[in-house]
């Protein structure tokens, strides 16, 4: 069964509203991530929002990775070189890669500190390790590294999008937007 799409240049319906969905929760997280660190506003409400943000971009990840096992994107543009390809796919991977990698070391390092995991609502995951102090600490680092490096994988990848939809014109950005019906 093959996800419908308006053009066979654009992406699924599913793909472009998990695309859209992930895109918002990332930006979110980016302003919450960026309060935490400047000690903007109550840490502990921020706390509790980062950890929800980051179970439900987890989620979405997986979700959006099934979405793209079973139903095929649609090829990429013809005015792509094949180094243009490359950095593409390469970009999309490692996002991919982030986007389900950032969460998980973000729930390890809460689960190896100790504390209880509560997010929204009150409700409270399990820890997936044992309290370790020596482990927490460097799971802060790694998750800290790793927020930069998607913070990175993210502008590049707008600023991909915007040189294509503002200087190229190229069609790009509508693969992923509402799309035209060919005809």
């Amino acid at each position: 069964m093959r996800e419908q799409t308006i053009d066979p240049g654009t992406f699924g319906v599913a793909a472009r509203i998990l695309h859209w969905l992930m895109a918002v929760a990332i930006i979110a997280m980016i302003f919450v991530g960026g309060a935490m660190v400047g000690y903007l506003g109550d840490y502990n409400l921020l706390l509790t929002v980062h950890k929800t943000l980051g179970l439900v971009i987890l989620v979405l990840a997986v979700i959006r990775i099934g979405n793209r096992l079973l139903h095929r994107p649609p090829p990429q543009l013809d005015s792509l070189s094949r180094p243009e390809r490359l950095v593409a796919t390469g970009s999309e991977i490692l996002m991919y890669a982030l986007f389900l990698a950032q969460p998980v070391i973000g729930w390890l390092l809460v689960s190896a500190s100790g504390v209880p995991i509560r997010i929204a609502g009150g409700f409270r995951v399990p820890a997936i390790v044992p309290t370790d102090a020596d482990l927490y600490a460097t799971l802060r680092t790694v998750h800290s590294v790793l927020a930069y490096l998607l913070l990175a994988a993210f502008l590049a990848h707008i600023c991909a999008v915007l040189f294509h939809a503002l200087l190229l014109r190229d069609g790009l950005l509508r693969r992923m937007t509402v799309g035209r019906s060919r005809g």
